[in-house]
């Protein structure tokens, strides 16, 4: 993968599992609902690649955990 480059993606999301994590789950929601994407134009013409220059383009991020809180899948 040529673009966006990893070090560029590290940036907006910390671990390389979130990162995989989140850019399926964007182009999964784009492939089956159409969604067209949040930015103007894109390089990669699949999805996978479009969510990850979404994430290099800083419009799309993962949500923080908060503090104190005990998830289901914690326990």
């Amino acid at each position: 993968m040529l673009y966006p480059s990893s070090d560029s993606l590290r940036k907006n999301i910390d671990s390389k599992y979130s990162l995989v994590s989140v850019a399926a789950k964007r182009a999964r929601n784009m492939q089956e609902k159409g969604d067209k994407g949040t930015l103007d134009s894109y390089f990669s013409v699949k999805y996978v690649g479009q969510a990850l220059e979404e994430i290099a383009a800083g419009q799309l991020g993962m949500k923080k955990a908060k503090e104190g809180i005990l998830y289901e899948d914690e326990k």
